[in-house]
């Protein structure tokens, strides 16, 4: 923020530097969450009984559901305790993250500068999912992990098959669509959530610039429902997508040809 105004910026601030390497403030947000939440799961793991009661009962529920979840969708035990807690701690980590973007403090706390003769404040916090670069080094986390399921299940040179084959100019074109869309989910990831919760909190600061108490809100209760949602959606396409990577796809390669064959030959037997 500045006199008279806001300032939208698309790269973070930096609050300080070590040495050459700036450290932006939505760095600190996420270094500060990860240790709440690294604490508050220390403090809920040491109050465990064996016999729940409770709020330790509907916290069990609450991770049984997605566990099970899980488990059905991959449809392998081992694959599903192996991935489970990646994609349980993206939930968690973002949908935290993005819930903490919406405090009072964030974004309005901060160091004052000067800046070619403009007061400006540089937040002590900021909304991580706000900056391009964190929300890309969730989707490389879990781009690799999604890889390595896929090849720890099936295979190296079964995996690498998926992409690169010569049985039939079909097989190789779709062998190439599912490489090329591979890379694809590398920008899906990063961007779907980054323009979700950036373009959220530019309509907040907006509306809490020119009307400041009661309409604002809505808007916050609004931003609160799709922080959860993008924290759900990022999870469940990691675990779709890992679904997808430890399928073969040599049956449905066979079916598409068949019912391509077939279809040539009824137009060949109408014209005929």
């Amino acid at each position: 923020m500045h006199d008279g105004g806001i300032a939208i910026h698309l790269a973070p601030l930096a609050l300080f530097h070590i040495g050459s390497v700036p450290i932006p403030n939505t760095l600190v947000t996420a270094i500060v969450v990860s240790l709440v939440c690294i604490i508050g799961a220390f403090i809920v793991g040491r109050s465990l009984k064996l016999r729940p009661t409770g709020a330790q009962a509907v916290l069990e529920l609450l991770i049984m559901y997605p566990y099970n979840l899980v488990r059905e969708t991959l449809g392998n035990e081992d694959l599903a305790d192996r991935m489970f807690p990646l994609i349980m701690t993206i939930f968690l980590f973002i949908l935290s993250i993005n819930w903490f973007g919406l405090l009072p403090f964030v974004a309005s706390v901060g160091i004052v500068e000067e800046v070619k003769g403009v007061t400006e404040v540089v937040p002590f916090f900021y909304p991580g999912a706000t900056d391009l670069n964190m929300t890309l080094a969730l989707a490389l986390i879990a781009f690799f992990a999604i890889e390595i399921a896929g090849i720890t299940t099936l295979g190296v040179m079964k995996y690498a098959g998926k992409f690169i084959t010569f049985s039939s100019p079909l097989a190789f074109m779709v062998g190439l669509i599912e490489f090329v869309s591979e890379l694809v989910r590398l920008v899906s990831f990063s961007f779907r959530l980054f323009g979700n919760i950036f373009a959220g909190k530019v309509l907040v600061l907006v509306i809490m610039l020119f009307v400041p108490f009661i309409v604002p809100v809505p808007f916050l209760a609004f931003e609160t429902f799709v922080g959860f949602i993008q924290a759900a959606i990022f999870a469940l396409l990691t675990l779709f997508f890992t679904k997808i990577a430890v399928e073969l796809h040599d049956e449905e390669v066979e079916k598409i040809e068949e019912e391509f064959l077939d279809d040539s030959e009824r137009r060949v037997s109408l014209v005929t």
